[in-house]
Order: C-alpha cells, then structure tokens, then sequence
C-alpha cells in the first residue's frame, strides 16, 4: 500500500483545457496521452520509494525578456514534462535565446515531523532557478541529467506557490547535442525548459541517497556501497537483501558503508539472458528499527576487452567475446521531441530493436530517461552512451566521416566551458554507472566540441575502469581509451593496416543511413528529405543496399572489426534513413532485419583458412 504523501497537488485545470499543437505529427501514443495522467511511472527505478507524489500535468508557464522578473500574468497552460516546442506541450512556442521561460505550479502541504520534502527535476535544459513561496531555493546549471532539491524549510501548511525559470542560449559552449536554432540536414528542432519527470518525495532526515553497486563473477558476490544524508545516528546499520524471482536468496546487516552479499551460483547477466536481482536495501537504528528502505536493482556482469587468434582485441561479457552490433539511436520523436510521448513509446523502440535482432544500442548525444536504461537492463540491450555534445570544434579533420586524421588537433576551449562539460559528464556517468546495460562510454562525437581529448579521456577512464571508453566516435583519433572508431557511409569501412590501431579494439561507429520515405509518415513532404548514399527508387532496392553493408561488415568482422552501428533506428524530421518512420512506423519487417544480424552476429570473428 503506497503511504500517503504530505504534498498533494493542486489540480489546477482539466485534461480538456489541454489539447497538442494542431496539425503536429503524432505517434499512436502521442494520440493517447492524458494531461493528469502524462508520465506516471517511478522515474529513478534503482532507488525507489512509496513516499513520492509525480508533479507532471498541466502548469502554468510564460515566455519573457531574458531579465524579466516573475509574471504578473501567466500565458496559459503547458502539460510538463514536454518542452514549449513539443506538439505534446500545447503550447508550440520556441524560447529564443534572449527570452525566459517561466513555471508555476500550486502545492498544498501538509508537513510531517522527522521528514524532508525533496523536489526532483530529472532534466530541465539548461539554466533552472527555482523558487518556493518566493524564496530562491536553488540554481541549476545542465540540460540533460536528473537534480533535486530540500524545499522543506520554504514550505507552509497550506498553500505554497512554486515557480521556475529557465534560460537556454542552445547553441555555443552549452551542451545541446543535435538542437539548433535554425534546424535542417541532421540537426533538429530546439527544446528549452523541463523535458523530463518533476516529482516530490518524502525522505527521513537521515537517509538513503544513493547505491552504488560493483560485483565479481568469478567469487559470486554483489558489493553495494551506499550513501547516506543528514545527520549520522549512534549503531545504524544497512540491511541489505537480494532477491531472484521473487525468492530471497541473500541477506547481510553491516556498516553503512558497504555491503558484500553471497550470491550463490549467481545468473550472469547477457543479451540474451538478462537475469537482474531484486534488492532491498534498508537503514536501521541501533535497535533494528528502519529509519528508511528502497527498492533497487542488480546484475552480475562484467565487461572486458581480449585478443583473438589473429590478434586482435575483441569485446567480451562475462569473459566471452560478443560482437556489439546495434544500430544509431537519436531517441527524437515528433510530438515530444526530446520527450518521449509516453514509457510505453519509449519501450516500443527497444523491442523493435531486440526483434531486429541487435544487441546494442548506441544512444547518440542524448541522454534518456533512467526508465530507458532500466527497460535495456531487463531485455537485455547493450548500450553505448554518448555524451551530450556542443558545435565548437576546429575543423581539423581529414574528409567527413573518415576522422582518422594521422595528425590530430583538439579545439581550444575556454576554461569554464571545459570545467562544465567536465561536470556534465560526471552528472551522467555518475547518474548511470549502475545501470547493467551500458558498455561504453563515448565522450565525444566526430569532432564535435572534441577538445582536451587525452585529459578528457583519462579522466573517463578513471571514473569508471570497468567499460570501455570511446574517446571520438568517428572522430580525431587519440591514443586513450579503449577503442578506435570510424565513421563511413553509406558502406562501412576502416584502416584495418593503420598500426596505431592495433592495442584498440577496432569498431565501424557509423555507417549505412540508408534512406527510404514513406508517404503520409514525412515529417515535413516539402522539405529535402534526404539518406546517405542518394534514395532507392524501390524497397527492394533499400534490402540490397542493407544486405550488401551487412556482407561488408560480416567480411570486415573477420578481419578485426568488433563492433559495427547502422545509421538508425528512426527517421528524424528530414532525415528519412531510419528503419522505422519518425512517427514510429516500420518501414521493413523486424523479422527480415533480424535474418541479417543473425548472420552477422554467427560470423566468425576469426575466417576459418586463416
């Protein structure tokens, strides 16, 4: 039974005062969706309680001059958490970069001793203030990973009042990934202000903050370091049990700081066996009584790298090598653009893909909701994520898509644009790094914003030693990190010969994009809708061009080629090379796609005469 909240929204308008943009692109969910009931679903999977209330629903908002102070009057309605530019929004406005968007919400409180009210974001693009009753709570600087904070203190017993502004440039040192300000070719619509969960949660002064999990195959145990907030009491203990379908298998009471649970003849966690444990981890005072407990999550998996018979380095989970073999994945929709319409839409994606019979995703330049990662933990989907990246790079590359310049040159980024990429990345590793799925971590896309590589990619491998980094996809090759990436379209390819190669593994991070429209399912039919390579002019003319990528890359795997990523799950507005349409269509049975990865995914990594 959930426990009843101290904080209980106001309902401020019906779901008939709400209504998208007309004549937008809708996908089947976006077509579904209801104001009071948009996103209902626990957004932080891996630390979960009853205590929480979601604040997604219908706000107010207002777009002013940038220095505008808070409104006296408010523009209408906008259904949080979809930005002003998304259909799904209402609102269909773009925030321009001297503008600011403003929030306001009512809350009606109800206080609890011994509690604290915590106010989550999980992601506001990009300057967030936030103010309770007036009072400035707390700033927030970053598009694209979860923030929160304590609103007790400004809260009253009855009415409260929260507001929120947001400022978004979108373009210069500020990470945006694809968003532009005049969108075209492969760059796409802005999105400003919440795009993501707003919640409320109700938390013991002292209590859990965060888990951070680390496990040994081999001696079968599950360490879980937890962190704890407020004030340290005399005895306290942490409680922690592992459960596997349903049955408790595990359970060890200690210190605080870490917990090592047995897990015996433990299920190693795979694509195609996604086996997660169950936890529940609890604190304890000195007479046993819990004082906080959440629900959580694990696998037993470890990733590696290992050389082959001819030499080269190869992939491995659980000591075994695997191909990664996933396809290019923007996660843009037509109705919430950055937002996906719903958890349902955003699942659809990733069972597709698993029907396609990939085992990888490369999730490029964005940052999803943690329920993303949480649905690849349990299907078994291998990830790669990329950082969110900014547009100031320097040119010096050799021709597009072949960034393995022999004499590479990083932009020159001022300091302060360094020191916050530097901590958005940080934000993201640290926000994800339990998650079972994630393989790789790619800080840098082509050469886009690619500056201080060497520092950047020692501090990448410090942060988490236990998966791959992929300095530059695509993009100027350094010697740091663990793999080495090219991008080729529309075939793919690599200097297999290139000696400074040879203690990397060897990956094709892009290639394909072969284009295919489909009528009715375009989400602009006046523009140039375009595909690498020049458009078929028949479907099965486009399974050619798909058949004869795979033969390339099935030869290339044989010759040290480990992974490979087809440009890509969806179309994206006037990029139509995506295997199913913008608004989620297929354009090619699942089934047909997965007789191809089967046959990459059977080939040799070593050819038999050899």
């Amino acid at each position: 039974m959930k426990s009843i909240y101290l904080l209980l929204l106001t309902i401020q308008a019906a779901s008939a005062d709400w209504k998208p943009v007309p004549d937008s692109m809708l996908t089947q969910w976006g077509k579904s969706v209801v104001a009071e009931k948009t996103w209902p679903e626990h957004p932080r999977p891996q630390l979960m309680r009853d205590s929480w209330s979601n604040l997604n629903g219908l706000w107010n908002y207002a777009i002013l001059p940038k220095d505008a102070a808070t409104p006296e009057k408010w523009d209408g309605k906008i259904l949080v958490p979809f930005a002003p530019e998304a259909a799904l929004s209402g609102v269909g406005r773009k925030l321009e970069p001297d503008q600011s968007l403003w929030y306001q919400l009512a809350l009606t409180a109800k206080p609890t001793a011994d509690k604290r009210t915590l106010l989550h974001f999980e992601a506001v693009d990009y300057q967030t203030t936030v103010w309770i009753n007036g009072t400035e709570i707390g700033k927030h600087t970053g598009g694209h990973t979860p923030f929160s904070f304590d609103i007790t203190d400004a809260l009253k017993p009855d009415a409260n009042q929260l507001v929120v502004r947001v400022l978004d440039a979108t373009e210069g040192y500020q990470l945006h990934g694809k968003q532009k300000l005049n969108p075209g070719s492969i760059w796409y619509t802005r999105v400003s202000g919440i795009w993501q969960t707003v919640w409320l949660e109700q938390v013991s002064t002292r209590h859990i903050d965060d888990l951070d999990f680390s496990c040994d195959i081999r001696n079968g145990t599950l360490s879980i370091t937890t962190k704890l907030t407020g004030a340290a009491k005399a005895g306290e203990r942490i409680r922690a049990t592992a459960s596997s379908n349903g049955k408790q298998i595990a359970n060890i009471t200690g210190n605080a700081d870490a917990s090592l649970l047995k897990i015996a003849e433990p299920k190693l966690w795979s694509p195609d066996s996604p086996h997660l444990y169950d936890l529940l981890i609890e604190l304890l005072d000195a007479e046993g009584k819990t004082i906080d407990s959440v629900k959580s999550y694990a696998a037993m998996r470890e990733f590696g790298k290992a050389r082959d018979a001819m030499g080269n380095l190869r992939f491995t989970l659980n000591g075994k090598p695997i191909f990664h073999w996933g396809p290019l994945d923007q996660g843009w929709w037509p109705d919430g653009l950055l937002t996906p319409p719903s958890d349902a839409a955003m699942l659809s994606d990733i069972r597709f893909l698993k029907d396609a019979g990939f085992n990888m995703i490369r999730k490029h330049i964005k940052v999803e909701p943690r329920r993303y990662y949480h649905h690849c933990d349990r299907l078994g989907m291998l990830m790669w994520q990329d950082q969110v990246s900014a547009g100031y790079g320097n040119g010096e590359t050799s021709p597009p898509w072949t960034r393995m310049n022999p004499k590479p040159k990083d932009a020159e980024w001022p300091d302060e644009a360094h020191r916050q990429y530097l901590l958005e990345y940080k934000r993201m590793v640290e926000s994800l790094r339990d998650s079972a799925c994630i393989a790789a971590w790619v800080p840098f896309n082509e050469a886009w914003g690619q500056h201080r590589s060497m520092e950047v990619g020692k501090m990448a491998t410090a942060l988490d030693p236990t998966r791959a980094v992929n300095i530059a996809s695509g993009g100027n090759f350094w010697p740091i990190g663990d793999i080495a990436d090219h991008h080729n379209y529309p075939n793919p390819d690599f200097p297999l010969d290139d000696a400074r190669f040879k203690d990397f593994i060897n990956v094709v991070g892009e290639f394909g994009g072969h284009g295919w429209p489909v009528q009715d399912h375009l989400w602009n039919k006046t523009a140039e809708n375009w595909g690498y390579g020049g458009l078929p002019k028949t479907l099965d003319e486009w399974k050619q061009r798909y058949t004869r990528s795979i033969d390339i890359l099935c030869d290339l795997r044989s010759r040290g080629i480990a992974g490979g990523v087809y440009t890509q799950t969806t179309d994206v507005e006037n990029e139509i090379n995506g295997l199913l349409t913008y608004d989620r269509i297929p354009k090619i049975d699942a089934a047909w796609l997965k007789q191809q990865s089967d046959r990459l995914l059977q080939t040799p990594d070593v050819k038999a005469q050899q």
